[in-house]
């Protein structure tokens, strides 16, 4: 009876089972594949999502992007055969006669800047307008003025121009560069080949990058959007229309944009346009100490998880460093809450202060995090810099040199050094140009002499022996040269 039952009813199971097992499937189908909110593709609701552009931006911006156009005079002498120096040449060849006349031509570059105020106050790179002797600003509705060179600074590659004309002019407003993040959608504004106003958009494609090699103050944002010659000076802005960087490079092998370009960040600018309305000079705080950048070696011997800030190596006696009781191997991980990561993040972190004010340095000491305020004030110039341009002939023919002090080391990019003689600038086809020398050379011995100051210097040089020995430092080291 049981065996019976048990036949009867073992297909009506099988069936019952196969449909939950059935069911219990399309249950677990249904859960595994619904959607989430971000795979879904919404489709447009409106005409206003339909027409989505940059364009509302790129129409607020783009008057306040300029062409800028500098020009310099050039003085070449002409090489000219002895044979012309005949009439009988000169007049059979018809060329001039002379040995050597100078002849004038006229060099130009271009580039792109942005107007960030409306008394027609426009910000650029250094290297646009380097040694123009006149620039010329074009607007985007076609208008040209001539513009007066408030400020250059080398170190930062910006400068500061002034239109020469009746405002009030269209332009753009700063924007916090330390809030961009990875992945935001930047235009780049500006005037590549010459071309004309040209718009691109790409995103951040990472920030505080140190290995660019373009300034003293390592710390740019890169970006993908198209940035080519003509670029430099121009607008990288957010899409709220404020300008979040100055275009300024672009790594290439062909000279064309390939997808990495760098901009100098606005707070940077924002500074350097800050010293141009407080007198034309830069004025940068001086901390008294040197870091260095921290590896795995060092983050090991310091017990940290992982590399991070940067090492104080030195303090100098009677500096904001030594009066805030930064001390020699302190670790020093943030300044006003922003990350160090190493020593060019550090270096624009504290040289974008302001004089007069103070900034809040994060160290770990001990295996303990402290806070110490650091008075942000200029480098002292211990002893009048004296510069002279040394012009009797000489190995040092045609250089500027003047006496080292933490003022001028600080101008140079010299750490450490507050004592001696430095070339400061060296012109170009000088005899110290041809022999070699470089700004920042320090001119330590002559003839057996120690240079002590540009006014010892300037006397030797009157005196010129049949063979020149010198000792000059360039970079920590000492190099002796023997010129006949």
């Amino acid at each position: 009876m049981r065996l019976a039952n048990s036949n009867r009813f073992r297909p009506l199971c099988r069936i019952l089972l196969a449909t939950l097992t059935g069911l219990l499937a399309t249950a677990t189908f249904a859960q595994t594949v619904e959607p989430t909110p971000a795979d879904l593709r919404l489709i447009p609701q409106n005409e206003a999502q339909i027409k989505l552009s940059f364009a509302p931006v790129v129409k607020q911006v783009a008057p306040a992007v300029v062409n800028v156009y500098a020009s310099r005079k050039v003085v070449q002498r002409q090489r000219v055969s002895p044979f012309f120096e005949d009439p009988f040449f000169r007049r059979f060849f018809g060329q001039p006669g002379g040995s050597g006349r100078p002849r004038e031509r006229v060099e130009s570059s271009l580039g792109s800047g942005v107007i960030i105020s409306a008394d027609g106050t426009v910000i650029t790179n250094h290297h646009v307008i380097k040694g123009a002797d006149a620039v010329r600003v074009a607007l985007s509705d076609r208008r040209e003025f001539d513009a007066d060179i408030v400020l250059m600074d080398e170190r930062t590659d910006l400068a500061v121009l002034k239109i020469r004309g009746e405002g009030p002019y269209e332009h753009v407003s700063f924007a916090n560069s330390d809030s961009l993040e990875v992945g935001d959608i930047v235009l780049a504004i500006g005037n590549p080949f010459g071309v004309g106003q040209t718009v691109t958009q790409g995103i951040v494609s990472a920030l505080a990058r140190t290995q660019v090699g373009v300034t003293d103050f390592q710390f740019f944002i890169q970006t993908d959007a198209a940035i080519n010659p003509g670029n430099s000076g121009g607008a990288l802005v957010d899409m709220t229309g404020k300008l979040v960087g100055i275009n300024t490079a672009i790594f290439s092998r062909s000279g064309g944009s390939n997808g990495i370009g760098f901009a100098i960040p606005a707070h940077m600018a924002r500074f350097v346009a800050q010293a141009a309305d407080q007198g034309g000079k830069v004025r940068r705080p001086w901390l008294g100490a040197t870091v260095q950048m921290v590896n795995a070696e060092i983050a090991e011997a310091l017990s940290l998880e992982r590399p991070r800030g940067v090492l104080v190596t030195a303090v100098f006696d009677d500096s904001p460093a030594h009066d805030a009781g930064l001390k020699v191997s302190d670790l020093v991980i943030a300044i006003e809450g922003k990350e160090v990561i190493d020593p060019n993040s550090f270096g624009y972190r504290f040289a974008t202060k302001m004089i007069g004010e103070t900034s809040e340095f994060l160290v770990v000491r001990g295996g303990q995090e402290i806070a110490i305020p650091v008075s942000l004030q200029p480098a002292p110039e211990t002893v009048p810099r004296d510069a002279r341009v040394l012009r009797e002939y000489s190995p040092f023919e045609g250089a500027t040199v003047m006496n080292l002090s933490p003022a001028v080391s600080e101008e140079l990019g010299l750490e450490g050094l507050f004592e001696g003689v430095v070339i400061a600038s060296v012109n170009r086809g000088s005899a110290a140009n041809q022999v070699g020398m470089r700004p920042g050379d320090i001119i330590r011995v002559v003839n057996n002499q120690k240079v002590e100051s540009t006014r010892m210097l300037e006397t030797i040089t009157k005196t010129p022996p049949r063979v020149w020995r010198l000792e000059v430092e360039r970079d920590g080291k000492i190099s002796k040269l023997e010129l006949r």
